[in-house]
């Protein structure tokens, strides 16, 4: 019988696919090595192939679209439901194979290997600033040891750091002041290194038309337009906005029975890092806001007296959010608000 759904439960050495036809009955399974996988898919007549968005999957699905399969991937979350008895890995690729036939099932976008580099280019950034942000902790809590106190901030030890070395009456043994100056050039290359992760993404931001254009919207800088462009691409897989800024774990759960709503925090799912940008974006609005009389700042500023400075902030978040998905999708050009 013909095989129109094939689920691959990948990995990094051994691939387990499960083939149906198109009444969702078992065809044929099969376990593959990795230099294996390719040649069995090219045996194949175009159909659709699923995996879960996993490491590597983004690789696999241009592997098989150049094949001319169609190619869905889908978040694991939405897999776990249709495992069937103990876990393995035939089981799990047979949950796949099911979770894809299921008419309002959610994928997720296929990057390309540009999208790739520049969320690449953003976890390194991201884990640079990781490591400062421990390293300036560790400074200061190292400093309050020896009864000298720093306030908090990155900052304040960049600033307060030098002065502590210098003064020569703190009670700092030399073996002492040579540890903390150490930690102070430690500090110094950290910074270095995020300054040249930054440049390199403003000119990702200029590169890309898309990306300027995104830029271009208030809250939204090169840092958040690339990091954007990277998760969600031409975000063509969400319905409207309102699913872009849900995807992105920016809209409120839902605890709901027996008729009556009941509508809790923001849900927090998706992209953590780019739901972050986004909301010290809404941040950076509404601190201009409060000069500005155009209807967007007229908004925010109304929802802040109103519900107060976090529920803003989500708020604008959701807005931008939108906003992003409308240049994204729909190709347009951000028209400001008068």
């Amino acid at each position: 019988m013909k095989i129109t759904t094939v689920g691959i439960d990948i990995a990094k050495s051994v691939f387990h696919v499960f083939a149906v036809n198109k009444m969702g009955a078992l065809v044929k399974k099969k376990q593959l090595k990795r230099n294996e996988l390719l040649t069995f898919i090219a045996q194949l007549e175009p159909c659709r192939i699923v995996m879960e968005a996993c490491g590597g999957a983004h690789h696999w699905a241009r592997e098989f679209q150049k094949l001319g399969h169609e190619v869905k991937l889908i978040a694991p979350q939405y897999v776990k439901p249709y495992v069937k008895g103990n876990k393995n890995d035939y089981n799990d690729a047979e949950a796949i194979a099911e979770a894809a036939q299921r008419p309002n099932m959610r994928f997720v976008p296929i990057k390309t290997q540009e999208q790739q580099d520049i969320q690449a280019l953003h976890r390194l950034r991201e884990r640079t600033v990781k490591e400062r942000t421990a390293l300036a902790n560790q400074i200061r809590g190292l400093l309050a040891e020896y009864g000298i106190v720093i306030r908090l901030g990155i900052t304040a030890v960049r600033k307060a750091l030098p002065e502590i070395l210098e003064d020569g009456e703190n009670g700092l043994t030399p073996r002492g002041r040579a540890c903390f100056a150490q930690l102070r050039d430690e500090l110094v290359e950290i910074d270095a290194t995020c300054a040249r992760y930054e440049q390199q993404i403003v000119q990702v931001n200029q590169e890309y038309e898309v990306c300027r254009r995104l830029d271009k919207v208030i809250g939204i800088g090169p840092i958040t337009a690339t990091a954007t462009y990277a998760a969600a691409g031409t975000a063509k897989e969400f319905r409207n906005g309102r699913h872009f800024s849900a995807w992105l774990g920016l809209v409120p759960r839902q605890h709901s029975s027996g008729g009556k709503d009941t509508l809790l925090g923001i849900s927090k799912r998706g992209n953590a890092y780019l739901r972050t940008l986004f909301i010290h974006g809404a941040r950076a609005v509404l601190r201009t806001a409060a000069t500005k009389q155009d209807r967007f700042s007229r908004w925010a500023n109304a929802l802040h007296a109103r519900r107060g400075h976090n529920r803003a902030c989500v708020a604008v978040a959701n807005k931008l959010a939108r906003i992003a998905w409308v240049i994204l999708a729909k190709g347009e050009a951000y028209r400001p608000a008068v």
